[in-house]
């Protein structure tokens, strides 16, 4: 198996750096092994940077060297237009342009904690064809694709 491709949404990528342990800390932690490849998009890294900033400011530059160390691949946003024709894909039109980035980037996985957005509602998945679960379900999924 070549090594797989996750993207993380900024609650994973949040999730993943302030906590010390759980899934997303756990997906960090595979792919500065270098047994995954983590791929996030411009806006991701902007909503992540922003928030830390917000609530936990000591933290920002230790947030920066995980993101580095983790050799995080970051992807540029759709654009307004590549947007604008997806917006009947999801109620949260906010989270649109995580979707196509992830689309774009023809992940094995999109990884995220919003389960109200993304995994509630079942027509995200089957209109992007994106496989999405938690980071708890990330770990599943890519435990079964090791044992194969």
């Amino acid at each position: 198996m070549n090594r797989p491709e996750l993207f993380l949404d900024s609650s994973a990528l949040f999730s993943g750096i302030l906590s010390s342990q759980g899934g997303a800390r756990a997906l960090l932690l595979l792919a500065e092994d270098d047994k995954i490849q983590l791929i996030v998009s411009e806006q991701v890294i902007a909503e992540v940077e922003r928030n830390i900033a917000r609530k936990i400011p000591a933290v920002l530059s230790d947030a920066r060297e995980m993101i580095r160390a983790s050799r995080v691949h970051i992807v540029r946003n759709p654009t307004p237009d590549q947007v604008d024709s997806y917006k009947d894909w999801m109620k949260h039109t906010v989270d649109i342009p995580i979707l196509i980035a992830a689309m774009t980037a023809r992940v094995d996985l999109l990884v995220t904690l919003n389960t109200r957005h993304f995994l509630d509602d079942p027509q995200v998945a089957e209109l992007s064809g994106l496989r999405i679960g938690t980071p708890g379900d990330a770990l599943t999924w890519l435990r079964n694709e090791w044992s194969k």
